[in-house]
């Protein structure tokens, strides 16, 4: 079940949420565990024991890293955690690498072993890190234990936030689980960013997704170089509003249960060098990484030659957890050397530069990242890098890439604007006076700033609205929508 289907948005959020507003407090973490798990067995039956296992297995071993610590027996403690991060990287291993696993020893050993071709289950990438996060931050005691299995259950498959994060933490939710609070101001913000992120993922990931779907088809004899960057701009926008999109559903649907959840994109694209960038996209897996695997090999403390170490071995992990596939790991290597050069040398050249000229540099390096992350197979990813750099030996523009140009133009500039902070600068510009007067205003300013109020009020409930039935129309008539996230 997807936030963007008709079985989600009209059946199954009504019905959880009458009935969450209708339990007592005491069984609210109670009804969200149960509908989280009615919503994971709506597409993944068989897969929700391995959940419920996962959450099992990492709840007791939070009770015994705590214990142990109570008394003192802190070499215990490192196994309980060393247990549960290598019953948690086995089940990544297990259904995420296997075949990954299996290939390399066919190749290496000119072996047949068959290979197992499990289903991935859904989410396994984010719930998995979740849950190893938790026994750790017991363990530096940045966080308590749940006070109970359905809590810590409530946290682990959490609807909104299970299948493609944010990754949150157990320490930044306890206070939210045990005690949270549901306004008018959440509710409101919580509809907006819902329907918001709805229109993100309908309405520009799904359009912009058919230029990158026509482009992906078209035989490589025939990409020429103006092909080549439509169909990876339409990829690199495609991937941004389909996930950030998400995200903000799921943003969206936590303030609609009272928890507020980690901001996940902070418009990556604006990015002025490589290093901000990722700061900048999918920010809860980066501060993930930093915090239990850069941080703990040394970071940058221990001189340069072990920060280029780390470096390699977050963005090569980086690489594979999207992915059991050759590409995704020379993704990650990708911007690992990206970022050692940055650090070493190149954001100090950098500074020197145009805001301009930083800003193409970051967009150029992405790109061409996002050419290796798109194909699974690597010598088609360098097939298209030749188009893309005008190598192929075809014409730089053909009448189906000016074809192709003429239909979606208009779009990849609206999405461009979209990528940017402006239209959001814009609203808040014309809204800055409406939060009341400050003293000694005289009553007609009061009065102005107040009508003022009302009609941008009227401007997002009138844009709210027509957001929220575009997307339905669309979903009427759509045979496509995608999700890029859920095979990671």
């Amino acid at each position: 079940m997807v936030f963007s289907s008709f079985v989600f948005l009209f059946r199954f959020l009504p019905a959880v949420l009458l009935v969450y507003f209708l339990v007592p407090r005491i069984y609210k973490n109670l009804a969200l565990f149960l509908a989280s798990l009615i919503f994971y067995a709506w597409g993944e039956p068989l897969y929700v024991g391995l959940m419920i296992f996962s959450t099992v297995t990492d709840y007791i071993h939070g009770n015994l890293v705590d214990s142990f610590l109570n008394q003192n027996r802190r070499l215990a403690a490192k196994c309980a955690v060393a247990s549960s991060v290598i019953i948690n990287v086995l089940l990544l291993g297990i259904f995420k690498y296997s075949d990954l696993l299996i290939q390399g020893i066919n190749l290496a050993a000119h072996t047949q072993i068959p290979l197992p071709e499990l289903p991935l289950p859904v989410g396994i990438s984010f719930y998995t890190f979740q849950t190893m996060s938790y026994t750790i931050d017991i363990y530096r005691r940045e966080a308590r234990p749940a006070r109970n299995i359905i809590d810590f259950g409530a946290f682990v498959a959490l609807f909104p936030q299970l299948v493609a994060g944010p990754i949150v933490r157990y320490e930044t939710t306890d206070l939210q689980l045990r005690k949270r609070e549901i306004n008018r101001e959440k509710l409101v913000r919580g509809t907006l960013r819902l329907v918001t992120g709805l229109g993100k993922k309908v309405l520009l990931a799904n359009n912009i997704g058919v230029l990158w779907q026509t482009v992906a088809a078209i035989p490589m004899n025939e990409m020429t170089l103006l092909k080549a960057w439509l169909g990876i701009a339409a990829f690199a926008f495609q991937i941004y509003f389909d996930f950030s999109g998400y995200s903000d559903m799921a943003i969206g649907l936590g303030y609609l249960f009272g928890f507020v959840y980690p901001e996940n994109f902070r418009y990556p694209y604006m990015a002025d060098s490589i290093t901000d960038f990722w700061r900048r996209w999918h920010i809860t897996l980066g501060t993930w990484f930093k915090e239990y695997v850069y941080f703990p090999l040394g970071g940058s403390r221990k001189g340069k030659g072990v920060q280029i170490r780390n470096l390699l071995i977050v963005w090569g992990l980086t690489g594979i957890w999207h992915g059991a596939s050759l590409n995704f790991l020379i993704w990650g290597l990708y911007f690992a050397v990206l970022l050692i050069n940055e650090k070493l040398w190149l954001l100090k050249a950098l500074e020197k530069c145009r805001a301009a000229v930083r800003h193409l540099y970051a967009l150029f390096f992405i790109m061409i990242g996002w050419v290796i992350f798109a194909f699974d197979h690597f010598q088609d990813g360098i097939r298209y890098l030749s188009a893309l750099f005008g190598t192929s030996g075809l014409p730089a523009a053909d009448r189906e890439s000016l074809y192709l140009l003429s239909e979606y133009g208009l779009l990849l500039i609206l999405l461009a604007l979209g990528c940017t902070s402006l239209p959001f600068r814009r609203l808040r510009n014309l809204a800055s006076g409406c939060c009341g007067t400050a003293a000694g205003d005289v009553q007609s300013d009061a009065v102005h700033n107040g009508i003022r109020c009302i009609g941008i009020y009227c401007i997002v409930c009138i844009g709210t609205v027509g957001i929220l039935l575009l997307s339905i129309a669309y979903l009427v008539n759509a045979s496509y929508n995608p999700f890029l996230y859920f095979r990671f």
